[in-house]
């Protein structure tokens, strides 16, 4: 296999990932929103939605249209880097449960999830975004499409991390669901 097949199938394989999400994701929203659940950032989430198309969409145009000679070195160490942000990005959907989704919906009453990886970063699903779009696209030494994702999604983030911190804001702490 060709290493353009390969990437190719490892890019195809993180989009039906993304379908899994969505999946577990919508289940998620739904059991929120029953338990009264309220979205917040909704301008924002269209945005978010076609960029992480476009890093897929990008990454496959460019490694095809472009077929640069690729480093070993390089593609291991982004693969490396792929596999480690999937796993994050897992370890956070499991810490969450029920809660999590794409969307930023918080439910009422219920304190925010200090365990798993959110007892050492706030944001650790970022993290993993941030590095899997990095590195995603320089497996096969897609180097402009990784540029274009970093900056758009730094503003992204900016916005969502924000409208995030605001909702969670309103969710009681653990102390206070203790007394």
């Amino acid at each position: 296999m060709t290493g353009l097949v390969a990437f190719t199938v490892l890019v195809a394989l993180v989009g039906l990932e993304r379908v899994a999400e969505l999946v577990v994701s919508t289940r998620n929203a739904r059991w929120s929103m029953e338990r009264g659940g309220v979205e917040h950032g909704l301008g924002h989430f269209p945005f978010m939605v076609v960029l992480h198309t476009a890093l897929l969409v990008g990454a496959l145009a460019e490694a095809w249209v472009r077929q640069p000679q690729v480093p070993s070195v390089l593609a291991w160490s982004m693969l490396a880097l792929v596999v480690a942000s999937q796993a994050l990005r897992w370890w956070c959907i499991a810490t969450l449960g029920r809660r999590w989704n794409t969307r930023v919906i918080v439910v009422p009453g219920m304190p925010p999830v200090r365990s798993g990886p959110y007892r050492i970063l706030r944001h650790p699903n970022y993290v993993a975004v941030v590095v899997e779009g990095v590195a995603l696209p320089l497996v096969h030494a897609a180097w402009i499409t990784a540029l274009v994702f970093t900056v758009l999604n730094a503003g992204l983030l900016a916005v969502r991390i924000r409208v995030e911190d605001a909702a969670l804001a309103t969710l009681p702490t653990e102390e206070a669901t203790r007394a």
